[in-house]
């Protein structure tokens, strides 16, 4: 059974920093986890893409929103996912989730490619 358990959310004033953790379950080495990611949806707003990674290479990928704010990286010793936020905007407002089971091959960022998801962190970033 595949568990994804997000924290680190938080409000905090514009151009400040957050941390997120995603906590994932496996006794074993399980494909499911081999490409994971993290997404957020702002309310009336469609779920996006954020950043990916292989976590066994590390090879990342990021969307243009974020690219040098955001760092995905992950602990597998500690079966933990990170999204390191730095020079948030209001526009970050969103509830961010941890996704994993991706079909497929290759970096993605769409969320029809995965299949296991957390059940969010709140991020509130003010001006």
């Amino acid at each position: 059974q595949v568990q994804l358990v997000e924290s680190g959310g938080g409000s905090v004033q514009a151009g400040g920093s957050l941390r997120l953790s995603c906590v994932y379950s496996t006794y074993t080495y399980d494909y499911n986890y081999y490409y994971m990611a993290w997404f957020r949806q702002a309310p009336g707003k469609e779920r996006e893409g954020v950043a990916a990674i292989y976590t066994g290479g590390g090879s990342t990928y990021y969307a243009d929103s974020v690219k040098g704010r955001f760092t995905i990286s992950q602990d597998n010793d500690k079966n933990t996912l990170y999204l390191h936020m730095n020079s948030l905007k209001p526009e970050d407002t969103a509830m961010y989730y941890c996704a994993a089971c991706r079909g497929g091959s290759g970096h993605t960022l769409e969320v029809s490619r995965f299949g296991c998801w957390g059940q969010g962190t709140q991020v509130t970033v003010s001006s």
